[in-house]
């Protein structure tokens, strides 16, 4: 997962359940004459940027009033080095002109277009020049045959065209303009509109569990009504209550709550203005089968393994990214296969990686009896939890990227660049490690002491040899300041760059405190303490981690551990209180960004962890909200978890899901971002409320994808829960 460059799947845009599609509605004549592109560089060159991939090497920039894309490598395709423009619509049956100067300090073949910026990337329109030292004036019209584009890309590739070799060379690219010239048959692009006013999670409830009900209406019914699917028949009525506006969303909220309906069944909720809501169950097993849906997702995402079809399905595929890597600005090549794919990519990335196996270790010591030795995967049967089959995978691949001699951790491994829709065994590029980083190498002595813990009396030589390693990288920090990590030049794969490492360092010091009860650990922890840091359960803030280790350390010193605890329960205070004011009971406010789901799903289990310390009901009964809304308890009546529910997750930016045209079960999406990262919610959301920022679409990245860490709170949360 990454703040992505720019790679948008653009189709016809088609919403199901609580997304209706409606046209903007455009008269004949109305937008003919358009200018929708134009770009003189005098000043910037704003929406412009650039790609680089197989081999292709070079940059751009704004040079005498032009764009200057400087090419040192063409790599071995004709994208090797690519300039393009994002941030603009077309529309189908539109006639188009396309206008641009261009020259190149070198002669050579340029390849321009204006493509489908996604799947096949076809063209809507294209053509070749052969560019010299003389600039040309370029002009083409065509017509828009094909759907609807919210986020097309204009592109100059500029990398091999013919295979010839060519010297570093630049092409200079002047007073760009694509102008909708006659707008006859054009039809607008189509917006999500919410329809489901009446909205709850779309599962169900468990019998004693509080089931609350939400009325999206300025003005409604005074009552509700639990009716039988079965029977049709009413079985409970409740009062309509409350009026509150919710600024997240842009709307008003009214609430029900039939909590003393207990019995099991299949119901919908009705009022006489509001019409129904979806079908619910109230059942003991309701989560049942996404819980195991969303451990396995971790199988599902396994590299450098054959996953057979008994175990896979669809999403079967042979044993992908085996071959040897090279370390980052040497000759030097590593075995690192395994672990995971980190998201909707292929990259395997280490503070993704031990925020994942973080939650899972934690999930299953908070609730051992949820992990089951039956979840369909290779090693289920063989006596031991599935889930801690899938951990020790990990961990055997997070021990390949440790350097043996210094201790520090490499922090990811990637291809260059990002592929395409495409299975993982098709993504052939080479892998490169990427450098040592501080924050990877503590997350990774963190997570090691905790595979000793977990796997001291289950596979003793794998403990020690996370006990050894863990212990070795600390030894690292220990003679090492801080290495943020940033990309280097040439991979532009996820970077997950933090500068700041003393919360990682925190972390790993309570978790090697708690594995080995050596007294250093407990000094180093101390110092630590007024270190500012946010806690948290994320990938760059880890102090809620390090809280957990250290309250559940016995050799932690009870004083520092007092304090701690009393911090956790002031924090859960705040969530609580945040639940209370928000209109579907959970704690983001009016802050809806990238990963949002995992705000959401990290604060059920900080509520959940504070429910250990202080037996509050108001912990469970809000931490169960935060739930309720991945799973469709929210302003856009609508499952953020793919196969569950009426209206769900379909379309998730995943590649395995989008080339196989099905999403894996069991996947949390990212969910609402008003930052908008991505040209297809820039398309198609402008102007929403923070809360609906968001879109089922599978180029909608910045909304719309799955990773590894979204998942592992959300298993997380339901085992603490007690949800499965």
């Amino acid at each position: 997962m990454k703040k992505r460059l720019l790679t948008a799947l653009i189709a016809a845009v088609v919403f199901t359940g609580s997304y209706a599609s409606f046209s903007t509605g455009i008269k004949a004549g109305e937008l003919s004459g358009t200018t929708v592109i134009n770009c003189n560089f005098d000043t910037n060159m704003k929406g412009w940027s650039y790609f680089t991939a197989s081999g292709g090497d070079g940059e751009v920039t704004l040079a005498d009033g032009a764009l200057k894309a400087q090419v040192n490598e063409c790599g071995e395709v004709s994208y090797g080095v690519q300039a393009y423009y994002d941030g603009f619509k077309m529309y189908k049956n539109g006639t188009y002109r396309l206008e641009f100067d261009i020259s190149s300090t070198t002669d050579r073949i340029v390849d321009y277009r204006i493509q489908l910026n996604g799947g096949d990337y076809r063209a809507y329109v294209d053509g070749q020049i052969n560019t010299t030292s003389a600039v040309q004036s370029i002009s083409k019209e065509f017509v828009m045959t094909e759907e609807n584009d919210v986020a097309p890309r204009l592109a100059f590739n500029l990398g091999s065209i013919t295979g010839e070799a060519l010297p570093a060379h630049s092409v200079k690219i002047d007073n760009v303009k694509l102008v909708l010239v006659d707008d006859t048959g054009v039809v607008g692009i189509e917006k999500p509109k919410v329809e489901q006013k009446i909205v709850l999670n779309q599962l169900g409830y468990k019998p004693n569990d509080k089931k609350k009900v939400v009325f999206r209406a300025e003005t409604t019914d005074r009552n509700f009504k639990v009716v039988s699917t079965a029977t049709n028949e009413v079985v409970y009525t409740g009062n309509i209550e409350g009026c509150r506006y919710n600024e997240a969303a842009g709307e008003i909220n009214r609430f029900g709550d039939f909590s003393s309906f207990t019995t099991p069944g299949t119901y919908k909720i009705q009022t006489d203005s509001l019409g129904s809501s979806y079908d619910f169950t109230i059942s003991e097993d309701i989560y049942n089968n996404v819980f195991k849906d969303a451990v396995r997702f971790f199988y599902m995402q396994r590299c450098g393994q054959e996953l057979p079809a008994i175990y896979a399905g669809k999403w079967a595929h042979p044993a992908c990214h085996t071959e040897l890597a090279r370390i980052y600005g040497t000759d030097k090549k590593i075995d690192v296969s395994g672990g995971w794919h980190d998201a909707g990519d292929y990259g395997r990335y280490v503070v993704a990686t031990s925020k994942a196996v973080a939650d899972l270790l934690s999930a299953y010591n908070d609730n051992k009896a949820a992990f089951g030795d039956d979840f369909n995967i290779p090693e289920s049967g063989n006596g031991v939890s599935d889930v801690l089959d899938e951990v020790k995978y990990q961990l055997q691949w997070l021990l390949k990227m440790q350097e043996p001699t210094s201790g520090g951790v490499y922090h990811k491994v990637t291809c260059a660049g990002f592929p395409g829709h495409i299975m993982p065994q098709f993504e052939k590029d080479a892998l490169i490690v990427s450098p040592i980083s501080t924050t990877a190498t503590a997350d990774f002595a963190a997570v090691m002491a905790m595979g000793y813990e977990n796997f001291k009396d289950i596979d003793a030589e794998l403990a020690q040899k996370c006990l050894a390693a863990g212990e070795l990288a600390w030894s690292y920090l220990e003679k090492t300041p801080t290495i943020p990590f940033t990309n280097p030049k040439g991979i532009s794969t996820g970077e997950y760059g933090d500068g700041y490492d003393g919360d990682e360092r925190y972390w790993a010091a309570a978790e090697l405190l708690k594995a080995t009860g050596n007294s250093k650990y407990d000094d180093a922890f101390k110092k630590m303490l007024n270190l500012k840091f946010e806690n948290g359960y994320g990938w760059a803030s880890v102090g809620h981690y390090g809280n957990k280790a250290y309250l559940t350390a016995k050799a932690a010193d009870q004083n520092v551990a007092g304090n701690i605890r009393n911090h956790v329960l002031n924090e859960a205070q705040q969530i609580v209180s945040l639940a209370k004011n928000d209109g579907y009971n959970i704690s983001n406010g009016t802050n809806y960004y990238w990963g949002s789901n995992m705000n959401v799903t990290n604060n059920a289990i900080l509520l959940a962890e504070a429910y250990k310390l202080s037996p509050n009901p108001e912990y469970l009964e809000y931490a169960k909200e935060h739930i309720n809304y991945c799973f469709g308890k929210n302003s856009l009546g609508f499952s953020f978890v793919s196969g569950y529910g009426t209206d769900y997750l379909k379309n998730p930016h995943h590649r395995p899901s989008i080339a196989q045209k099905a999403a894996i079960p069991g996947m949390l999406a990212g969910g609402p971002n008003d930052n908008l990262e991505d040209p297809y919610a820039q398309g198609i959301l402008e102007g929403q409320a923070p809360a609906r920022c968001y879109v089922d679409h599978a180029e909608s990245y910045s909304t719309n994808e799955v990773d590894i860490y979204w998942n592992s709170p959300f298993v997380y949360a339901m085992a603490a829960l007690n949800m499965k």
